[in-house]
């Protein structure tokens, strides 16, 4: 009997996701505090929950469109057009997917051949570059930097360009720096885009969670609509991460590529979650804003927290993470992650994760209680100053 022959050379090759590590750790020991999830410690609003409990209980247990719901498509067009000026067809450019990661995926799948390049600036959020290597794609790292808060410098994204370059990937407000990037440096974006024929692929699940200025939809920047595949979802804003619903925006001709590759590997999104989503985007505003003012009193909290310990940290101005530097301390990403979880049981996770740029720094989530994040800090200021007098 031959051997049975190798798994793909691609799938093989993936890395281990830095996140999970830790999370694997910190799941085995006990009195830890979290600031690594990416998650909202909040639960659904009820309303939400309810409509889901009464689609089931009518028996709605059925496939939808492939596209998925139309009446959920409607509210999302609705939605983007008061809300950002853009407008979508409901019946052949918007797509319900199971999260943003499908989108993702088949994004990529449409619109790369093997060999193609995505330029992505990091930090960025874990998926991205093993997307593209899923898709047959290579994706190329475009370094970003902490003095100028992490801002797309256009003569690096210029200086990467080549002839297999397709596509740039971006996400802001940033998974995990939390910054958000200013129109003007966005526009040079996308007139870098046009300039080299490229499509520009935006995520932009944390659209809501802002809390300095407005968020800018990159399709309503001028030359960007015809070139951008927009997603975004429901996981962030209305505390719906389990439901896996999220949506994908572009152009007639893009998107129906993009479909035939979701009912071939998809199908539709769960009925269910579609049915949730629809009474979110219709009445769950009110705890949107609550929980994003909720957010914005922890985010001070903790950034407050860290520039006291001596841990230089940026006001982040969207999403809820924070991305203090470590390096005062002298220990890499790694060693101050992982020995504050051993010696401290505060869980976070180190910049590299997520990229280049991204070394020096940990990963903080503030997406639980003030209480929690209290009592993280003084753990993590009694970990440094034992540093400090270790060093002294």
């Amino acid at each position: 009997m031959s051997a049975l022959k190798p798994i793909a050379t691609i799938a093989s090759q993936l890395p281990v996701s830095g996140i999970r590590r830790f999370f694997d750790i910190a799941a085995s020991m006990q009195d830890v505090i979290s600031l690594g999830v990416g998650e909202p410690d909040f639960v659904t609003p009820w309303q939400i929950r309810e409509a889901a409990i009464y689609s089931l209980e009518r028996g709605q247990t059925s496939y939808t469109s492939n596209w998925g719901l139309i009446e959920l498509r409607r509210e999302i067009s609705a939605y983007l057009e008061k809300r950002y000026d853009v407008s979508y067809s409901p019946e052949d450019q918007i797509l319900i997917t199971v999260g943003v990661s499908e989108g993702l995926d088949i994004a990529l799948r449409t619109i790369l051949d093997p060999g193609d390049e995505v330029l992505v600036p990091e930090p960025c959020y874990v998926s991205y570059k093993p997307c593209v290597a899923l898709a047959g794609g290579i994706p190329v790292a475009i370094e970003t930097d902490a003095s100028d808060n992490f801002a797309i410098d256009i003569e690096r994204l210029e200086a990467k360009l080549t002839s297999r370059t397709k596509a740039i990937l971006i996400g802001y407000p940033s998974n995990p720096t939390g910054v958000t990037m200013p129109l003007a440096i966005l526009q040079n974006v996308v007139r870098f885009a046009e300039e080299n024929g490229l499509y520009i692929l935006s995520d932009e699940i944390y659209d809501r969670l802002i809390y300095e200025g407005e968020h800018t939809c990159v399709p309503s920047i001028a030359g960007a609509y015809e070139r951008t595949i927009l997603f975004n979802g429901f996981s962030k804003a209305y505390a719906m991460t389990g439901w896996r619903i999220g949506y994908i925006c572009g152009p007639a001709s893009i998107m129906s590529t993009m479909m035939k590759i979701h009912s071939y590997t998809m199908l539709c999104a769960p009925i269910t979650g579609q049915k949730a989503a629809l009474e979110a985007i219709k009445s769950a505003e009110p705890q949107v804003l609550d929980m994003v003012s909720q957010y914005g009193q922890r985010r001070k909290v903790m950034v407050d927290g860290f520039n006291a310990i001596g841990l230089k940290c940026h006001l982040p101005q969207g999403a809820f993470y924070a991305f203090p530097s470590v390096a005062a301390t002298g220990l890499s990403a790694e060693e101050f992650a992982e020995r504050l979880l051993f010696e401290q049981r505060v869980a976070v996770v180190p910049g590299t994760a997520f990229g280049a740029g991204g070394g020096a720094h940990i990963r903080c989530s503030y997406a639980t209680s003030v209480e929690k994040i209290e009592l993280a800090l003084t753990r993590i200021k009694t970990f440094v100053d034992q540093l400090t007098a270790v060093s002294i």
